[in-house]
């Protein structure tokens, strides 16, 4: 199609794994049928010499983390103006049953002309086939996660929603709900602890 991808590339630890594998596809798969202006499309799922992989749409740009870490917070106007587009592509997804589970400013791009796209919906799974739950990124994305995916239950589209308001806290306040220096902690705060009310970390 002469236009620049990004590929991801399933590790070989996990390409012997069968189910792994085909759990891999049937994601991919999944997402590959979302289209929207704020989420990183997917064009391809394939597999050649025993190398799996998904094409992408390559965006130019930095991940909100970044943004956040070089602004230190950003203004209530931004913060919802981020906010709005990342709920646009959830919830396209969540129309089709696809649930991301991983929101975090770290999965999320941030364009040079202002355009958001959420990224990484191609490890996302059905919502209706899955009850398994989060274990596989839990210490990249702890702070991010909700009290259900922190106590091992099943999750719903209400997990991304819960991820989004600690991206907002974020965004306006430059710090986490809850931090420490063990994933474990944190998860156990998550389910036993209030955050302290950004308005009183940041007066206006």
């Amino acid at each position: 199609m002469g236009r620049i991808v990004a590929i991801k590339v399933l590790k070989s630890e996990f390409s012997e794994d069968i189910n792994f594998v085909t759990k891999f596809r049937t994601e991919a798969q999944s997402a590959a049928g979302l289209e929207h202006p704020n989420i990183v499309n997917i064009y391809d799922v394939g597999s050649e010499n025993g190398l799996h992989f998904i094409v992408m749409e390559y965006v130019e740009g930095i991940t909100l983390k970044t943004y956040i870490e070089k602004k230190g917070q950003l203004s209530f106007k931004e913060a919802t103006s981020i906010a709005i587009q990342v709920a646009r592509g959830i919830e396209i997804a969540h129309s089709k049953e696809i649930i991301h589970r991983d929101i975090k400013p770290q999965n999320i791009m941030l364009l040079q002309d202002g355009t958001i796209k959420v990224a990484d919906f191609g490890i996302a799974r059905f919502s209706r086939l899955d009850s398994d739950t989060t274990s596989e990124n839990a210490i990249g994305s702890v702070h991010y996660i909700s009290p259900e995916q922190a106590r091992g239950e099943m999750t719903d589209d209400k997990a991304d929603i819960y991820s989004v308001g600690v991206v907002m806290y974020e965004m306006l306040t430059g710090k986490l709900p809850f931090q420490s220096d063990s994933a474990v902690s944190v998860a156990i705060m998550q389910l036993q602890q209030d955050p302290k009310r950004p308005r009183d970390i940041i007066p206006t």
